[in-house]
């Protein structure tokens, strides 16, 4: 207990999913936690996003862990709205130490049929948000002066591509740039920057029926059971999936002071699929 003790996080996605567990896991170990989430549609996801009472269950977890936590309603296409919740976050907590760049979206399709308002919503969320999370609090880092450490999530798709979601592949790998630029950037500050590459994990942005359609295309209407042997095998290991506290690990380990000599690096947790 108590790897990030007196540390501060600012977690993007925070309602659900990566973006909860990444908060819970960190206030069991001593951090204190700034949140938000979108909790409203986005246009071309073909699933529902979290909610605001998605948002409150995370403040009541960190909160039953131990931690402090203040949690806002944002969209990570609003740089302006995420340096404010940044800067009410070090008013009330005294400092910066950690950035997660978690939220992101997923949709399929082909790119020949692919809508401009698709094409563009993924970027400005998946790449460009990702780039307004750090730019939001980079620079309390820098003006502090204790260092930090910063993962942008990137994807397994962030190292290779897959088919039918070339513009999510697009974006992760454009994540996967943006974190090795960022490192180089901010090595002189003692601020560490790594890519997390996740493979498919259990949440709603898996769990959903666009994604049965893409892992089984031969059936009309694919339920999970249909799709759950087609998810794994893409992994050398026998699973379908991983668990959002499998990544929420890896983070822990790499914000901590174990992690304390890694920078510029694409860290996998894929059930070996890079290596398939």
């Amino acid at each position: 207990m108590g790897r990030v003790e007196g540390k501060v996080a600012f977690i993007s996605g925070a309602a659900r999913g990566q973006g909860r567990s990444h908060a819970v896991a960190l206030a069991e170990e001593g951090a204190d936690i700034i949140a938000f989430d979108v909790c409203a549609p986005v246009e071309t996801a073909p699933y529902p996003m979290a909610s605001e009472d998605d948002l409150q269950e995370t403040v009541r977890l960190v909160e039953k862990a131990g931690g402090r936590i203040l949690a806002r309603k944002a969209d990570v296409r609003d740089l302006d709205g995420l340096t404010e919740i940044v800067n009410e976050g070090v008013d009330q907590f005294g400092r910066l130490d950690i950035i997660l760049a978690n939220a992101g979206i997923v949709s399929q399709g082909l790119m020949s049929q692919m809508t401009a308002t698709q094409w563009q919503e993924m970027i400005d969320i998946n790449l460009t948000g990702v780039f307004n999370t750090v730019r939001a609090g980079m620079n309390q880092m820098i003006d502090a002066g204790n260092g930090g450490s910063i993962l942008l999530t990137s994807s397994a798709a962030g190292l290779r591509s897959m088919d039918n979601i070339g513009h999510y592949v697009a974006a992760k790998h454009g994540v996967t740039g943006l974190a090795k630029a960022l490192a180089n950037e901010l090595g002189k500050h003692n601020i560490r920057v790594n890519s997390l590459h996740p493979s498919n994990v259990r949440t709603d942005m898996l769990i959903n029926e666009g994604n049965f359609r893409m892992f089984r295309p031969d059936l009309e209407n694919p339920q999970l059971e249909d799709a759950i042997e087609a998810y794994g095998t893409i992994h050398l290991l026998d699973v379908p999936w991983i668990e959002p506290e499998d990544v929420s690990a890896a983070v822990l380990y790499l914000v901590s002071h174990e992690g304390r000599f890694i920078t510029g690096a694409q860290f996998t947790i894929d059930a070996g699929f890079q290596a398939k």
